[in-house]
């Protein structure tokens, strides 16, 4: 494959030299490694990391805490994070980007015509268009002086394998040596799979609709290529190879980590150690220790630690040990610990600053609806670190509750030899709620709630056991439990009713759940988080203190969907639809964007937040 084209980045945006602009983030959550991408004049697949331009070039990430986790996920030692490359807007300097790969090699001629008629009125409704290989094209880029466009179908794997179809195959079987021309036609307007032939010069032909029986593989079996790592980077796979249109959505799934940097603990070593993380982390031993505390800073700051002391906190820092706990925990450990108190003055280098609001400054009465919400924290500042750790396609693969990814998991590595990961960084503001622990158990104790919870759990299995028939080798998923469920449903009522007072789109605000079941702690995190280097204006924080009226429409609005009763009679157990992980929960009322949501729009249920119609005993609040 021959390389086409580079994409590049500068500050929160990455370029494609004279085709238009990406943000950085995007090259982590849309167009990563392995994505298939259409271009004004060309389609490419992104190349791997080793296309990338050299470590020295690109801005380090310091996030022990996620570099730790993908080192669980890795094999080595705990991998280092970097932005995706600045772009410049000077034309004098050398571009340094991505470079991305054409794909796939098979092209359809735009002139309509030629070919065999099955008579006057085939000719009528059908049109004619040849497919023609790359290497039959001229230095233009055209087929006998027509221009050509790449086809949009190719196969597929769910490791993420992808490959040009080959057609011959298709038409004739593993065993004819015919190689005369072939055509697409195209039957009718409609672009459906079921109105196109793919069609010899020789006179066979076989409807493109056959290519998705998977049971009969007729597209054979999977190559096992990696393009964007290079033509011969392929891996033996026995999955059978699907059929993938290559501007689809299940495309391309990414699988990101994802990380709040939260204030460093520990013991006095290991706190000065973080502080001067800039300075220390190139130490790598005692002659490049002794060279740093050259600085009268730094040799000031580590006066009062031995030499030994100061090399084993930044080995610890280095190998993430400190990280080993599920990352959620942690951060719920910090969000709960936030002290009481209102604004105050905000650190302007901080990361982290959160601020657990007085029930005076949120609650307006005893029995209001929020009766269930035990606290209301401001975090004034975050900081978000993701890192793109590998993709898979026509199947999302999720973290679980807790934010972590199976080690065992299948995923189409992003390097041949994956040493660094790339990684964003979004500075930001948000809201806890956290829910009153008795509050909870009394809900889970109520037979309503048991017997819907129940029918959720007979929805995720049937999921289930679909997902691991298609993706042999898969392991069971358990299915999150009902106060998770609970949880995300209220995090996508209330990201809609944050949405019309806090001067953000409701497309900007992203959730964070945590359920510690063990301990009986439960509260979900609303926040948004940008790349600009200012973060955010405080329009969302500012909500904490009016909680309890977004509360109450957030729940007279679920209380009714514009598809009820269909929305909520709705049985995930028994779903036509395949809806199996949504109880009562459709576009009308409870899902939201994608980009919102960690679970894909999953596991939401409105009858575990507010009754219903058909189900009003299994609600945690009351009808408002």
């Amino acid at each position: 494959m021959s390389p086409r084209r580079r994409t590049t980045g500068r500050s929160a945006r990455s370029d494609v030299r004279g085709h238009g602009r990406l943000r950085r983030s995007q090259v982590i959550t849309t167009y990563g490694p392995g994505a298939l991408v259409d271009l004004p004049k060309d389609s490419a697949i992104v190349g791997g990391l080793e296309t990338w331009p050299r470590r020295g070039d690109l801005e380090e990430i310091c996030e022990p805490r996620l570099s730790a986790k993908l080192r669980g996920m890795t094999e080595g030692p705990p991998p280092s994070l970097y932005a995706p490359p600045p772009a410049s807007n000077d034309p004098r300097e050398p571009v340094r980007g991505i470079r991305a790969w054409r794909f796939p090699e098979w092209f359809v001629v735009q002139e309509v015509g030629g070919g065999q008629d099955d008579g006057p009125g085939d000719r009528q409704r059908r049109r004619s268009r040849r497919l023609v290989r790359r290497t039959a094209l001229d230095e233009r880029g055209r087929f006998d002086g027509q221009s050509v466009v790449a086809t949009r179908f190719v196969r597929a794997c769910p490791k993420g394998h992808v490959d040009d179809i080959d057609w011959y195959r298709f038409v004739h079987g593993p065993h004819d040596p015919c190689r005369h021309q072939l055509w697409l036609d195209e039957h009718g307007t409609s672009g459906d799979l079921s109105d196109l032939v793919v069609r010899c010069g020789c006179g066979r032909r076989r409807g493109l609709h056959e290519a998705k029986e998977i049971e009969n593989r007729p597209l054979d079996d999977c190559s096992g290529a990696r393009p964007w790592l290079g033509r011969f980077a392929g891996e033996p796979c026995q999955l059978p190879a699907r059929l993938l249109i290559r501007t689809a959505s299940n495309a391309w799934f990414p699988q990101v980590v994802s990380v709040l940097s939260l204030p460093e603990g520990g013991s006095a070593v290991d706190q000065a150690v973080a502080a001067l993380w800039d300075d220390l982390q190139i130490v790598d031993g005692p002659e490049a220790l002794a060279f740093i505390t050259r600085k009268p800073a730094v040799a000031d700051s580590l006066e009062p630690f031995s030499r030994a002391e100061v090399l084993d906190a930044i080995r610890r820092r280095r190998s993430g040990s400190m990280a080993e706990r599920p990352v959620k925990q942690v951060e719920l450990d910090a969000l709960l610990a936030a002290p009481v108190g209102l604004v105050g003055d905000l650190p302007i280098d901080a990361d982290f600053h959160a601020r657990r609001l007085p029930d005076s400054a949120w609650r307006r009465a005893a029995d209001s609806v929020a009766e269930g919400i035990a606290a209301v924290v401001q975090l004034h500042r975050l900081r978000e670190v993701a890192a793109l750790a590998g993709f898979t396609r026509f199947e999302a693969v999720m973290p679980d509750i807790n934010g972590e990814y199976d080690t065992d998991v299948e995923r189409a590595e992003i390097a041949l030899d994956p040493s660094w990961f790339p990684a964003v960084e979004n500075l930001g503001e948000g809201i806890f709620l956290q829910l009153d622990t008795a509050a909870v158990e009394r809900w889970l104790a109520r037979p309503g709630v048991a017997t819907r919870i129940d029918a959720l759990a007979v929805g995720h299995r049937r999921w289930d056991e679909r997902r691991r028939a298609q993706s042999r080798g898969a392991h069971a998923r358990p299915f999150p439990g009902g106060p998770y469920v609970l949880l995300h449903t209220l995090a996508h009522l209330l990201i809609q009713s944050l949405a019309v007072r806090c001067g953000y789109p409701a497309a900007s605000i992203r959730e964070r759940i945590y359920v510690d079941a063990d301990t009986g702690r439960f509260g979900l995190l609303l926040y948004t988080a940008s790349a600009d280097a200012e973060g955010t204006l405080g329009g969302l924080v500012q909500q904490a203190r009016s909680i309890e009226e977004h509360l109450a429409q957030a729940l007279g609005a679920a209380a009714l969907c514009s598809n009820d009763p269909v929305c909520a009679w709705h049985d995930s157990g028994r779903s036509l639809e395949e809806r199996w992980l949504h109880g009562a929960a459709c576009h009308g009322c409870a899902l939201v964007a994608e980009t919102s949501c960690e679970m894909r729009n999953d596991y939401l249920d409105r009858a575990l937040v507010v009754p219903v119609i058909g189900v009003a005993d299994a609600a945690f609040f009351e009808a408002t």
